[in-house]
Order: C-alpha cells, then structure tokens, then sequence
C-alpha cells in the first residue's frame, strides 16, 4: 500500500504535463494555435496532430511543437497503458523536445517561454516514467519541472498556466505519503501548502485558455483522491466528456466514478452503453478496443445487478471477437463469462 500512494503521489505531481499548453498570458508565442493543436490531442484525433503541428511550427515556436509531440504520444499511451507499442517513441520524442528547449534556456536566459517550454517536455515522461514503476528517476526529473517553472515564473509572473504546475506541486508536497515526503527530503525539495496550491490551480484554471481540459482531468483526480469530492470531480468529467466526445477516456472514468464513489451500477452501466453506442457510430477514438473495454465494464455492473444473462451477452461477443487489445482483455472475458456460467447455474 505504501508503494502504491508512493506511485500515486508522484504521478499526480508528474501531471505537470499540463505545462505543455500554452496560456494566452503575454510572452507566449501564437497560443491560439497551440492551443488547437491541445484541443486535438485532448479528443484523440492523434491522426490529425502531425498535420497540425507542421501548421503551427512556424509561426509558432518550434520547441512549443516539439513538446506537444511527446503530449500527444503520452495521452495515446494513457488511452492504452497496458500496450508498451509507444514507450520507446514517447522517451525518443521526450529526449529531442528536451534538448530543444534546453538550448533555447542557454541561447535566452532571460526568456520565461523558454523555462515554460522546458518544463512541460519532462511532463509526459515523468508521468510515464511513474506509470513503468520508475519513481525515482520520475522525482528527479519532476524536480527539474519545479525549478523550470520557478525560472519562468520569476522573469514573467503573468503566465498563468505556470501557476498550475506550481500550484500541483504545492498541494502534492503537502498531501504525499510519509515516504514519498522522504523522497521528497532526499531529492532537497521544499514542503508543500495545500491550501495554497488549490489555489493557485483553481487560478491558473480560471485564466489558462488552453489548460481548461487538462486541468479540468487533473482537478478532478485531485478531488477524488484527496478533497473526497466525488460530484466535483463528476462535474468535471463530464465537461470535458461533453467538449471531447471522441475520446473514450472521459466516459470510461464516467463510468468507473459512479461504480466505486456512488455505488451506482445502473449509472454506469448507461456510462457503458452511452460509449457503446459512439463506437457504432464510429464516434470515438480505436473503437475496437474501445468496444471491448466498455462490453467488458458493462458485463461488470450487469453481474452487479444480477443480471446474468445480459452479462453473458456482452462477454461472448467479447470472446467471439478474440481481441487482440487491450492487453489480458480475452483473459479477463473468459474470467468473468465463467464465473456468470456459474451463476446461472443456481
């Protein structure tokens, strides 16, 4: 359990890939293009980033696109994380972006976009890094994320987007399990203030053009997790399901919230069906493992409500399909279409 709050801490405070997104604060170059390019990768429309981003950069920077490479690989990773297809392009696309940004510090000290940059192209791979069981390397690159954001904010108090990341640390610093806070102390990182940090992300979220949706996902773990506000963290959710319908991440959570915060299986399980029914109509980003992880959930919450029949309706055409996505899904399908054989039996 300790590994496990360890492992939550950090990838919460890795969430500062939200610093990717340009606010439309001055010093920012062309944000509304950037933030085009954000609103895409949130509703996994990957196909279409390449194109877009060749668009932006120029005029926009070309360290801003480099980051939102590794953005938009990091969130098709999340989409998936049970597929290692893209861990070796994630560290690969991290690695230029970094160095790109690195160099842009070095050329132009005095320039906060630079620092800002910087720090969001280690965003997706500290998250990634917790997400593969690498905490430590994780907390030292988080820790470069800290001081980046600290030098940006220092030559231009105006970028809001930057108060959220700093604002994730301050309230994550503050909440860590007693051994991530050790991590913390050996790593030379000062203590958090929660208030402070809510704060300062609910400020940056008001005033962040851009950050909306990232904060919005963030906001809502936060909520979850810590607050025990499970209708504020609902809210938010169905905001951004509501903004990007496309991608399944959003009502898959929908769903899962109503499962283990409200004890609600009718309620997800029209979660379920609702994303069900996008990807008949092809609504929704990879829509055949999306399939299969909705059937698979909604199975679940149909056994929850003893209705065991209709459950074994959605396991077999699980079955029937022999998925090769999401990992161990065939597995868990013929665990559970046993288990519902099972019952039906008495």
């Amino acid at each position: 359990m300790a590994g496990a709050g360890v492992s939550r801490w950090l990838l919460a405070t890795g969430a500062l890939l939200t610093l990717a997104a340009p606010a439309h604060a001055a010093g920012l170059t062309e944000a509304p293009r950037l933030a085009a390019v954000y609103d895409t990768i949130l509703r996994a429309q990957f196909a279409d980033v390449d194109a877009q981003l060749a668009r932006t950069c120029p005029p926009a920077p070309r360290e801003a696109c480099q980051e939102l490479v590794v953005v938009s690989l990091w969130w098709q990773i999340l989409l998936n994380p049970e597929s290692r297809a893209l861990d070796q392009k994630l560290n690969a696309a991290a690695a230029t972006a970094i160095a790109a940004s690195g160099a842009w510090t070095r050329r132009e000290p005095r320039q906060a976009e630079a620092w800002f940059y910087l720090a969001g192209s280690y965003a997706p791979l500290v998250q990634w890094r917790v997400l593969r069981g690498e905490r430590l390397a994780a907390a030292r690159e988080g820790k470069k994320i800290k001081d980046a954001l600290e030098r940006a904010l220092q030559l231009d108090p105006a970028l809001a987007d930057a108060y959220f990341g700093i604002g994730l640390y301050h309230y994550y610093a503050d909440v860590a399990p007693r051994y991530a806070k050790l991590l913390r102390w050996l790593l030379l990182l000062p203590g958090g203030d929660r208030e402070q940090g809510l704060r300062e992300m609910l400020q940056a979220r008001a005033h962040g053009e851009v950050l909306r949706g990232e904060a919005d996902y963030q906001l809502h773990v936060l909520y979850l997790w810590y607050e025990k506000k499970p209708k504020d963290a609902l809210g938010l959710l169905e905001t951004l399901d509501a903004q990007y319908p496309t991608n399944p991440l959003f009502l898959a959570r929908i769903a899962d919230v109503h499962e283990t915060y409200f004890h609600d299986p009718r309620a997800s399980a029209a979660a379920w069906r609702a994303l069900i029914e996008r990807v008949r109509a092809n609504r929704v980003f990879n829509p055949r493992a999306t399939d299969v992880r909705a059937r698979l959930g909604l199975a679940n919450e149909l056994l929850v409500m003893n209705d065991v029949d209709g459950a074994i309706a959605q396991l077999q055409i699980v079955v029937d399909a022999r998925p090769s996505e999401p990992i161990g899904a065939r597995e868990r399908a013929d665990e559970l279409l046993r288990d519902a054989r099972a019952r039906r039996k008495f």
